[in-house]
């Protein structure tokens, strides 16, 4: 076996956790008025940011440290993830100008760094991989900030992929979420847990230049070995950066509308994950209750 799988770490619980959190996920609000102007700011320019729409536990301490993860493309999916809280149902048409209203924004705050997202828009015949291209040349024209992006899979529109990687952002993140066992009930009937790791490895064939990173939430029922086995596939496709954070249902009023979390991961427990994924391969990991994809992106890209 696997030296790694025998890290002491608590078996995961399968029932139902509680929904009362543990001390660990209760986090203090930043002071300071930096937070207002970046809400003021987004909302003056209309950009949509996955901090507000996903619930992100991180927002208040991103938007007080002036940055954010801009999210293009609308505010509607066209999936039905079960754990995430972006609204789902019939997106609108694109915005011909907010490319640049998003560099403009990323000017602004004096960003150097700027993280790119979306929702999922399997309505579009590219799933929106122009605008992304877009989106990526004006943000470097505009600051010459590094940009990374957080795309969806595109697996409704598979050629699209190479018109992203076109725009040569520095790190080309996505997600794999979940190990292969929960992946339709987590990301839905569309995902595929094999087409994810090929778009990583398609990523590195087009330009090996590129950062490719994934994450993983922890606390669906996952187990020790499945995770390493993801891992493991990661490291195989090539993937430089991991993160893997703690899930939180979005709304604890709307618990009948998402997965529900299975077990609270300590951090002691995401300590011993991080050490023995750099140990497995890659050249950053990022493991923690509040580690979210986009968290310290610009520390993460930066160091290596």
């Amino acid at each position: 076996m696997n030296t790694l799988l025998e890290l002491p770490l608590a078996a995961p619980q399968q029932e139902r956790s509680s929904t009362r959190l543990p001390r660990w996920l209760k986090r203090e609000v930043p002071k300071g008025n930096a937070n207002h102007f970046t809400a003021g700011l987004l909302d003056e320019l209309r950009l949509e940011t996955v901090c507000d729409n996903a619930k992100c536990p991180n927002r208040m301490e991103c938007y007080s440290q002036k940055t954010a993860t801009f999210m293009i493309l609308g505010n509607v999916c066209t999936r039905p993830c079960g754990f995430c809280a972006v609204h789902r149902g019939r997106p609108e048409a694109l915005e011909s100008d907010e490319p640049a209203r998003l560099a403009e924004a990323a000017a602004r705050l004096g960003l150097k760094h700027v993280v790119i997202t979306s929702v999922t828009r399997d309505d579009l015949p590219d799933g929106g991989a122009e605008h992304y291209y877009q989106c990526v040349l004006a943000v470097r024209e505009r600051t010459g900030a590094t940009v990374e992006v957080l795309t969806p899979d595109f697996v409704t529109a598979r050629p699209a992929l190479d018109r992203v990687v076109a725009a040569a952002p520095e790190v080309f993140n996505h997600n794999t979420e979940t190990v292969p066992r929960l992946y339709r009930q987590v990301r839905g009937p569309k995902s595929d847990y094999r087409w994810t790791l090929g778009l990583l490895r398609r990523v590195k064939e087009l330009n090996p230049a590129i950062k490719t990173k994934s994450g993983l939430m922890l606390g669906l029922g996952e187990t020790q070995d499945e995770v390493f086995d993801v891992l493991a596939d990661l490291v195989d496709a090539g993937c430089d950066f991991l993160t893997l954070g703690q899930y939180l249902m979005p709304s604890a009023t709307l618990a009948d509308h998402y997965l529900p979390v299975v077990r609270y991961i300590p951090p002691a427990e995401f300590a011993h994950l991080g050490r023995a994924a750099k140990s497995m391969g890659f050249k950053q990991v990022a493991s923690g209750p509040f580690v979210r994809s986009s968290y310290h992106a610009r520390e993460m890209a930066q160091m290596y």
